[in-house]
């Protein structure tokens, strides 16, 4: 039965999308435009220079084109579901994940891993065709490869339990619209979805190595185009699992508080 409920919570957003087609082709144009601007953005820039910030042309496309296929694995449509956090806080209906048999962190949990995967399958078909017209290259070897999907996990946990926390100040301030809008910002920014943090300053490279924020994609992306050696990734996956625990036992605390803030009355 624990197994079933689970399975319903992770199928949510997925079969939402599934049975909207609008939504889906909106999404397939949108990608479409957005890797064709990107990759033609970054041809542009490189066209009177061969190396810049320790990255060819094409790896800088590679690294931009990767960074915007990831960016599906975490922009579903989740307030067409009507089941954010923010939703049941305004309208008081947060009640019923504490009445379920299934816990509230677990329940959140499970709808992210079933919108990670439905995002990881748009991923994986855009990096599919992309890597067979020649927009991006290919790991360099099977080792990279592999410390690549590893990272890439690694990084999207971190970026779940970022989210998390930002979804759990709803428990204190009921609506979090304003630090949402500032967190995605710097999310794009500190975590190289705008451009690699190699092309910024050394002072802000150093500033986002004690931010969470480039573990989510900075570092993946870094080791798939070589500009992190292979040599170094031990201590790279090592900083991204650091934040994963980190990050896991602060969302674990503020869940058991979060917990004190609701009532439920009545039968």
């Amino acid at each position: 039965m624990a197994v079933l409920h689970a399975w319903r919570a992770a199928r949510v957003t997925p079969l939402g999308e599934l049975h909207t087609p609008p939504r889906m082709t909106a999404v397939l144009l949108r990608l479409t435009v957005q890797i064709v601007l990107v990759a033609s953005l970054w041809h542009g820039l490189y066209a009177n220079t061969g190396t810049t910030a320790g990255l060819s042309r094409d790896q800088a496309v590679t690294y931009a084109v990767l960074a915007v296929l990831a960016s599906r694995m975490r922009e579903l449509d989740q307030y067409a579901g009507r089941d954010t956090v923010l939703q049941h806080m305004h309208f008081g209906t947060i009640v019923y994940w504490y009445l379920r048999p299934l816990p509230p962190q677990r329940y959140h949990a499970l709808r992210a891993l079933g919108e990670k995967l439905y995002g990881f399958a748009w991923a994986l078909a855009g990096y599919a065709v992309c890597l067979t017209a020649g927009v991006i290259e290919p790991p360099g070897s099977a080792a990279t490869a592999g410390v690549f999907l590893l990272s890439l996990l690694l990084g999207q946990l971190v970026l779940y339990y970022v989210l998390l926390v930002l979804d759990q100040m709803c428990f204190w301030t009921v609506r979090n619209n304003a630090a949402m809008l500032i967190l995605i910002f710097a999310q794009n920014l500190l975590s190289g979805v705008y451009a690699p943090l190699w092309f910024f300053p050394d002072w802000f490279v150093t500033l986002s190595a004690f931010l969470p924020f480039q573990a989510t994609l900075n570092v993946p992306l870094s080791l798939y185009v070589g500009r992190i050696p292979l040599s170094d990734a031990g201590l790279q996956l090592a900083v991204q699992a650091a934040w994963v625990v980190a990050l896991h036992l602060f969302t674990r605390f503020l869940w058991r508080r979060a917990a004190l803030r609701v009532m439920s009355q009545g039968g």
